[in-house]
């Protein structure tokens, strides 16, 4: 019997595209790394209001960068990012909210179709500059990913009750305090220790601490092998 899969959970809103990069990435090395990979939709806005954050596109300076790095990132990653046309519009102004309600009503009820409902509302806003917000862009997004229009109707149906909105603030509650100021942030849970670390770029070092041996348990397979490993480029 081999060793028992460490715990990641990956703290994420579709709002972000670095969160989406680190979705990617980690998505990829679930079945090559001995991990459990457990995905909290999280609300961006929560995370920053309690952090006293700001996006970084507020930022004039940053704001250009952000064009640069995300597209150099996107080719780096092999992830089809393109910035929406009216980005303060759609990321400032529209929000998530609704979105990551219905994130969370999947995770709920149908755990298995969230990594793929998921990607399809990233897709939507950051690479084909479509709209999450509006309930027929969600079921769209919905159906897409697999789910039956029937099932995304009791979801979206669902994402006002307080079961939902009290759970989307709980897992935004507990990204806090893990002590997130941003997202995305992915949490190593190795033995008695406990990791946070912030940003798509630090997936390095989530390696090295996943390859460290726990009570003289080798854990040769997690190493980096960059954000595309050869078992998932040969399928690209």
């Amino acid at each position: 019997m081999g060793p028992v899969p460490r715990t990641l959970e990956l703290f994420y809103d579709v709002l972000s595209p670095y969160s989406w990069l680190a979705f990617e990435v980690l998505c990829r090395y679930k079945n090559i790394w001995n991990i459990s990979l457990q995905l909290q939709p999280t609300l961006i806005g929560g995370i920053l209001r309690e952090s006293g954050n700001q996006p970084p596109a507020m930022l004039p300076h940053k704001a250009v960068y952000l064009r640069s790095d995300l597209r150099l990132l996107s080719q780096h990653h092999q992830v089809p990012i393109h910035f929406p046309k009216d980005f303060f519009s759609v990321i400032l102004k529209k929000g998530s909210l609704t979105a990551m309600r219905f994130l969370t009503a999947v995770k709920m009820e149908h755990p298995e179709l969230l990594e793929k409902v998921s990607r399809e509302l990233w897709m939507r806003v950051w690479s084909r500059d479509e709209d999450i917000t509006e309930p027929p862009s969600i079921l769209a997004a919905a159906e897409k990913a697999g789910m039956s229009m029937e099932q995304a109707q009791e979801l979206l149906e669902w994402v006002s009750t307080p079961q939902v909105k009290n759970q989307l603030k709980e897992t935004t509650e507990a990204a806090c305090k893990y002590g997130a100021f941003g997202l995305p942030v992915t949490v190593a849970h190795l033995q008695d220790e406990t990791h946070m670390l912030f940003g798509s770029d630090r997936l390095e070092l989530l390696a090295h601490l996943l390859g460290t041996s726990d009570n003289g348990t080798s854990y040769r397979g997690e190493k980096w092998m960059g954000p595309v490993p050869p078992a998932v480029n040969a399928k690209l």
